[in-house]
């Protein structure tokens, strides 16, 4: 009974680190993988930084870290006017006036009041899929991506989130 007890209190003590989950024979929460977003634009934004708005458009909720603008994160362009994501954006996504190499040099993230004189347009995707987690693409993205949208299949295989 007291090695049970010892046991017990041992897991909780760790449970901070392992989630509490190898204590008790679980395996540890699955991370979910990042999916494959791409969008229409109403105008080129591909070279602007976007932003998350709320849903009623009146603050920003999310919005980079100047270190998290390095090389590799502005979108790629596809066939058809369609850009793939590679920094995160949502249906309620906005630009910034700043390009992501004016913003990448900036020493310190703007406030949220100076981020949101810097909106551009906050309404600017004409059309967003989520074309399923990044591991399920047997190929690179962009490959693959450009074959359904040449091929007409995209909105077989992605789910459109805006239109």
């Amino acid at each position: 009974m007291q090695k049970k007890y010892l046991t017990l209190l041992t897991c909780l003590n760790v449970a901070g680190i392992f989630s509490g989950n190898i204590c008790f024979g679980q395996s540890p929460a699955p991370n979910p993988a990042p999916h494959v977003l791409v969008y229409k634009m109403r105008k080129d934004y591909s070279k602007q930084v976007p932003v998350i708005l709320s849903a009623d458009k009146k603050e920003i909720v999310s919005y980079p870290d100047p270190v998290d603008l390095g090389s590799g994160m502005e979108p790629v362009k596809l066939k058809g006017n369609y850009w793939l994501d590679n920094r995160g954006i949502g249906a309620d996504v906005a630009f910034l006036k700043l390009t992501y190499k004016q913003y990448a040099a900036l020493k310190k993230a703007p406030s949220e009041a100076e981020l949101k004189g810097m909106i551009l347009d906050a309404s600017p995707l004409k059309e967003l899929c989520d074309c399923g987690p990044k591991s399920a693409f047997k190929q690179a993205p962009a490959q693959q991506l450009n074959t359904w949208i040449t091929s007409g299949k995209l909105r077989r295989h992605c789910k459109t989130i805006r239109k």
